[in-house]
């Protein structure tokens, strides 16, 4: 192999929407030499990963799906997780994509040959080199799991609501469930009636609304079928309804009182117990951390079986949980809700760019989510301030795959050894970018997985998607070192 001839003209690496998404586009636009890279065992990412009771998406099903793949054969208004990988593996399937799969195979990390123009990537089934790396791993897959005095003293079973453990039979235990997030609430109702006893030991109280989920029976299916138009015509209104949240999170937060006085009727509809009411109530603006959605999960923390514990935990013992205030609670297992660690997933694996920089060693900061200068031919989807807190991921992903695909095109287009953001160009859309984020929900003084150590927030849009699919439409190449 020589320097100006590597492996593939693309590696991809993770097999979730985004990756999915690339591969999709880029065998439509003809470039076929391209792999996608998957460290589990099978490819799904997300969805795949996560199989706890009740997982499903929080975004209406036909607008959680690629606007070139509509699927009317959704069985409900927000799909869990079996319906979701289906989905995932009818998109390899229709569109060709199993043999570039190459699961099982861990991106360890990529190394740029400067002479050459390509990249030199390390795998845990061996090296590989591609002209250009598209990391699409997403945050959301490696577990946060707090450090809690006496936890490896536990001699009960415990795992993170990411690595379920199916096999094992939680009917007449006592469980205890730390965390009470967007995971907590999905899986705290399906299993509060198989358990003996249910302590769930919450820290922040999460802004929870209802969630206006139902069937979509075999009728309702046959019509979108039938006529694509109309699919397309929900899909549109599922789009600007949550699309309007911005306007609240984004521009007007002040605004938001209405949607915490909804949020709290819904608490007060379904909790009758005042003391239990006020523990659930959230001290913050509602937005500032992600806002939920779900039905069940308040009716099952009022049985008799269910006790919310907020003081803090002290110490894990062998066969116990102790708190601050010194109450002993024994307990057979522990279920982590904590979510994920996503300032630390991002640069999970070893990049080293021009010069031998590393990828976010000293901030993460990308250029539109898809370019980070110092690391040429090398492109991201979803990455920084590229997520959201009111719309469709998938949106966003569409949108960052199309301007990639129009770079990988325009270097492919002009023999280029390289495209390179520039470093001054980065720095000053992140400046812009920071400012736009100070009048903005997210700011208002709360701690979420949304910032990082230093407070800044390196996760979300602070605005309109559609203002950054027209950011994203084309490649700007005059923002670039090409060479």
């Amino acid at each position: 192999m020589t320097v100006s001839d590597p492996q593939f003209d693309v590696i991809i690496v993770g097999s979730g929407f985004a990756g999915l998404c690339m591969a999709v586009r880029l065998k439509q636009a003809g470039i076929d030499n391209f792999i996608i890279l998957e460290k589990d065992r099978e490819f799904g990412g997300t969805w795949w990963a996560n199989h706890y009771p009740g997982c499903a998406v929080d975004i209406p099903s036909h607008l959680y799906s690629f606007s070139f793949a509509a699927n009317a054969a959704w069985t409900r208004r927000f799909a869990r997780q079996q319906e979701l990988l289906a989905y995932t593996r009818s998109i390899v399937r229709d569109f060709g994509l199993d043999g570039h799969l190459r699961v099982g195979t861990a991106f360890d990390g990529a190394a740029f040959d400067e002479a050459g123009g390509y990249w030199r990537v390390r795998t845990s089934g061996g090296a590989l080199s591609a002209k250009c790396v598209v990391g699409a791993v997403g945050a959301l897959n490696r577990p946060a799991l707090p450090k809690l005095p006496g936890l490896a003293d536990f001699a009960g079973t415990m795992f993170h609501s990411s690595r379920w453990e199916h096999g094992y039979d939680l009917r007449g235990k006592r469980v205890a469930v730390i965390g009470t997030g967007a995971s907590a609430i999905q899986f705290v109702p399906e299993i509060v009636g198989q358990v003996a006893r249910l302590d769930l030991y919450q820290r922040t109280a999460p802004w929870i609304l209802p969630r206006p989920d139902r069937a979509i029976g075999a009728r309702e299916q046959r019509l979108l079928a039938s006529w694509p138009l109309l699919q397309r015509l929900c899909r549109a209104l599922d789009y600007a309804q949550f699309e309007s949240r911005a306007i609240l999170f984004v521009h007007l937060p002040r605004m938001l009182g209405l949607v915490q006085w909804l949020a709290r009727r819904h608490l007060q509809r379904q909790v009758a117990d005042p003391a239990l009411r006020a523990k659930l109530t959230p001290d913050y603006r509602l937005g500032c951390k992600r806002v939920l959605l779900m039905n069940t999960y308040y009716p099952a923390l009022t049985r008799p079986n269910v006790e919310l514990v907020t003081d803090p935990i002290a110490q894990v013992r062998a066969h116990s949980i102790v708190t601050a205030g010194g109450q002993e609670r024994e307990v057979d297992a522990i279920v982590f809700g904590t979510g994920f660690d996503v300032e630390h997933a991002v640069n999970a694996a070893e990049v080293r760019g021009r010069g031998g920089k590393l990828l976010f060693a000293d901030d993460k900061q990308a250029y539109k989510g898809c370019a980070v200068a110092g690391f040429p031919n090398y492109f991201l989807i979803t990455g920084p301030n590229t997520g959201l807190g009111h719309n469709s991921m998938i949106y966003m992903i569409e949108s960052g795959v199309a301007y990639v695909l129009d770079a990988i095109k325009a270097i492919r287009a002009g023999q280029l050894h390289s495209v390179e953001v520039k470093e001054e160009v980065q720095r000053d859309f992140n400046a812009e970018l920071q400012r736009r984020m100070k009048g903005t929900v997210w700011s208002t003084g709360c701690k979420s997985w949304y910032l990082d150590q230093d407070g800044r927030n390196y996760t979300l849009w602070p605005g309109f998607t559609f203002t950054y699919r027209r950011m994203t439409r084309k490649f700007d190449m005059e923002n670039y070192v090409v060479k």
